[in-house]
């Protein structure tokens, strides 16, 4: 009798589940999806990047051209974005003996603001934000390509993270 109720009890919350799965069916839509995921795309496209200073920036900037224009076609801007990245090396652990950090982490905060080349008020803005740890050693340039691959990987999460935050909004303007 109780292996009957547990059958029971599975087969009442696997109808639940597809209950609720089909009445949210139609609630959802890809954001990249049939003919306004095209024009999406072509929005996205046509989005051109301010410069960025620095090295972070220079990692940055060319990572969102790629992900918004990856075809690499000439498109006219409609739109510019600014970003303003703010780098701080931390040192979680440090070495008793030696007194040396022996890990680092690099992290970034993105201020980005998406307008129009006309201009008037943002579309989109928000801070991105992305921490990337590495190890230290007693090798100098070992230390600086750690560094460097680390401001690497913080540049491709805020890109992703600024890309995403953009479709959103410009898919949620149309």
């Amino acid at each position: 009798m109780s292996s009957f109720r547990g059958i029971a009890s599975q087969t009442a919350n696997l109808v639940g589940v597809i209950a609720l799965g089909a009445s949210l069916a139609g609630c959802l839509q890809p954001l990249y999806g049939g003919v306004e995921g095209a024009e999406l795309r072509n929005q996205m496209a046509a989005i051109a990047i301010e410069p960025i200073p620095e090295r972070l920036g220079h990692y940055l900037a060319n990572e969102l051209r790629f992900s918004l224009n990856g075809n690499g076609s000439s498109v006219v801007p409609r739109y510019r974005l600014f970003i303003s990245p703010r780098e701080r090396v931390q040192s979680p652990v440090i070495d008793t003996i030696s007194g040396r950090a022996t890990a680092g982490t690099i992290v970034v905060d993105a201020e980005y603001r998406l307008v129009s080349v006309s201009g008037g008020a943002p579309i989109a803005q928000g801070v991105a934000f992305s921490a990337a740890s590495y190890d230290r050693t007693n090798q100098r340039f070992a230390n600086i390509r750690a560094a460097r691959d680390a401001e690497i990987r913080d540049a491709k999460a805020l890109a992703d993270q600024i890309q995403t935050r953009l479709a959103a909004s410009l898919s949620s303007a149309r």
